[in-house]
């Protein structure tokens, strides 16, 4: 949600709205969706290469360790799916388009703000790393964050300007003035705070001739906001006359929150206001108005869901999800962050929303590889969606067995209908789909990628889901990806078990020391890709395909309640690190020569080359292309030797020996994995 001009409005007048806070020793409510976008867009990021998420999750634990050395505790609530009713499609849609834009404009060198897929994934695992509470509303969170922040007496962090209407009791923090890397020491202790503003809606209904607090929620869905923007309520703003006040030359872009601002002080209470409101509209159109406008305005009234009960007890009651029959499973895995909102849209709508990296926007959505993914995904969820038809608010679908997807085209949105894929009967009961055994999850988890258990047993377990979505990629993929580009994102795969080497408690292993000249070496790869570097549209579309499968393959995953562990994500993809090696490969190095420094890297990275290589087309190892240049044909020829001397493994067993570092990873998981295994 937010209203449009609002924000604007009242930081232009921040020395009559808001108050300085010194925050320290107290609960917080973070409305998680806008913090993440404001670490991502705020922390100097590389946008361009598809997210590098280890970045942006050492931003998100440093802003975290901001609050815990304050003594602030935080409550992190994230918006869930779209409620049954859909209203904010109209505006999902034009954000979705406006998103396009920017990544276009990111793809040809230009500016722009567009979020990497797994952001909202990377930013959840860092949270339980770092045991922070947090739960997933079932629809739009800014009710349930009022309400418990009330329920709390503690403020509110957002950037959002519907927390300017809500009348919360002890204030709304907005992001953007939230100094959280600039601590402060309280005079004479060693005690630290953070520099704050908090907004005060008291002194903003005192600005405006003492107005009543219950007129805002009439001001937020006359002014427009993101449920609400009928046409027709441009006839009243141009009837009205609306006062401006005092307006300073500063205050003329907001002439419209101005005008209904003073406008609405005028009246003693909102059914008198709305009454003026119709006067001005044609009297057929009356009613229906006025029901719109008085269900817009319930959305800012408390929320019936009591997440306190949520982070003391663990019970998440949500009346709305609850009237839907959903089963008890789902709605716990929601509320947990274990299943996305592209699950609950999927379920509730059966509509979802494919969102737009920076790819080449002359090919088709890079989504499109990842489709037969999602079908299964539709298929496993298609017996709930067929009893929420009888529920749905919404015209009736297209099909009975049909889910509606929006994606790019070209550089504009369009809606296109996809098929369920039909399952076995022992899968298509969602309700009972957590009784399937781990190994009957797992075989439909592999089958799915069509990938055989086998490939995956030198694969450790952390990285098991990865090269397996890796191999469907490699069977689907549309562009014409090359050797490089495989090995690029397998070395990119190894910074996480390189971290867990250097981690390790066995310090005497001289291994240690060749893990962090690796470590060193990637990181200035990482480096060297930043400043300027021209964006490879090819390799920026291959890669955008593999992200897309991995969020799919992650998702599906989740839904079986993880046959195969989640990885880590904060480790996994590096864009600007793959980008790098891509262009290193391409011109300078080889992978082994990359990896000769440390043999422990080298061994995992022939595991993962040798499982996924068996499902690579022939032309992934064709040169990229002819050249007469001596440098160039040198080149092909280190590929094509390196492709071979990495393709293999001198000694397989060595791999399962307690000696080796990388042993901890393959069985670092529950008994219920080591338990499949025995079952295949």
């Amino acid at each position: 949600m937010g209203i449009r001009g609002l924000m604007s409005f009242v930081e232009d007048h921040s020395n009559e709205f808001f108050t300085d806070l010194k925050l320290r020793d107290t609960k917080i409510i973070i409305d998680g969706y806008a913090l993440f976008h404001r670490l991502c867009f705020s922390s100097n990021l590389e946008l361009r290469y598809g997210g590098d998420y280890d970045s942006f999750a050492d931003v998100v634990q440093n802003f975290f360790e901001s609050l815990f050395s304050c003594n602030i505790c935080p409550y992190v609530v994230l918006d869930g799916g779209c409620d049954i009713s859909d209203k904010k499609l109209t505006t999902l849609k034009d954000r979705a388009r406006e998103k396009i834009q920017m990544a276009h404009s990111l793809s040809i060198g230009g500016g722009g703000y567009v979020c990497p897929l797994l952001i909202r994934e990377v930013f959840i695992q860092v949270l339980i790393k770092l045991q922070v509470c947090f739960v997933q509303s079932f629809s739009e969170a800014d009710r349930d964050i009022m309400t418990l922040a009330n329920h709390w007496n503690c403020p509110v962090l957002s950037s959002d300007s519907d927390f300017c209407i809500f009348d919360l009791k002890a204030g709304f923090c907005p992001l953007n003035s939230f100094q959280w890397r600039n601590l402060n020491t309280v005079k004479g202790t060693q005690d630290f705070y953070i520099p704050a503003k908090c907004f005060s809606l008291d002194a903003l209904c005192h600005y405006f001739s003492n107005m009543n607090k219950a007129l805002l929620p009439l001001f937020a869905v006359l002014c427009g906001n993101d449920h609400i923007n009928l046409p027709i309520m441009e006839t009243f703003l141009s009837k009205a006359r609306l006062p401006l006040g005092a307006a300073s030359s500063k205050g003329r872009r907001h002439h419209r929150v101005l005008g209904l601002l003073n406008w609405l002080s005028r009246f003693a209470e909102p059914t008198e206001a709305l009454d003026d409101v119709l006067k001005y509209l044609p009297k057929k159109d009356r009613e229906n108005v006025k029901e719109l406008l008085c269900c817009s305005m319930e959305e800012y009234q408390q929320s019936p869901v009591k997440l306190q009960d949520f982070f003391q007890c663990g019970t998440y009651a949500c009346p709305e999800a609850l009237d839907l029959g959903l089963p008890a499973w789902v709605l716990e895995a929601l509320a947990k962050g274990e299943l996305s909102p592209f699950i609950s849209d999927a379920l509730v709508l059966r509509r979802t929303i494919l969102h737009t990296q920076v790819e080449d926007m002359q090919q088709p959505s890079a989504h499109r590889i990842s489709l037969p993914i999602r079908q299964i995904i539709y298929g496993l969820l298609l017996n709930v969606s067929r009893h929420l038809e009888n529920v749905s608010l919404n015209a009736s679908p297209p099909q009975p067995v049909a889910f509606s997807e929006v994606e790019r085209i070209n550089k504009n949105i369009k809606t296109s209908t996809v098929d369920a894929v039909e399952l076995p009967k022992d899968s298509s009961d969602l309700s009972k789909l957590i009784e399937l055994s781990l190994a009957r999850r797992q075989i439909l988890l592999l089958e799915t990628f069509k990938v055989k258990q086998t490939i995956l047993d030198p694969v450790p377990t952390s990285l098991k889901l990865p090269i397996a979505v890796s191999c469907y990629w490699l069977q689907h993929m549309e562009a014409k990806a090359k050797v490089h580009h495989l090995q690029a994102l397998l070395l990119g795969m190894l910074v996480g078990p390189l971290h867990a080497i250097i981690n390790s408690a066995e310090k005497e292993d001289l291994r240690e020391d060749g893990a962090k000249r690796l470590c060193e070496e990637f990181q200035r790869v990482k480096e060297q890709t930043r400043p300027g570097t021209r964006l490879d549209l090819d390799t920026a579309h291959i890669f955008c395909q593999w992200q897309c499968c991995l969020q799919m393959g992650v998702y599906l995953n989740q839904l079986l309640s993880t046959p195969l562990p989640e990885p880590d994500l904060t480790r996994l993809y590096s864009g600007s690190l793959v980008h790098g090696l891509c262009q290193q490969l391409l011109t300078s190095t080889s992978v082994e020569s990359l990896l000769s420094v440390c043999p422990a890297a080298k061994q995992l990275y022939e595991h993962l080359f040798n499982a996924t290589r068996a499902y690579a087309p022939a032309e992934l190892f064709l040169p990229k292309s002819k050249s007469n240049s001596k440098k160039k044909r040198q080149k092909k020829q280190g590929t094509s030797q390196s492709k071979s001397r990495m393709g293999t493994t001198s000694n397989s067993r060595c791999w399962y020996e307690g000696s080796n570092r990388f042993g901890v990873l393959m069985v670092e998981n529950t008994e219920e994995h080591i338990e499949a295994s025995k079952l295949e």
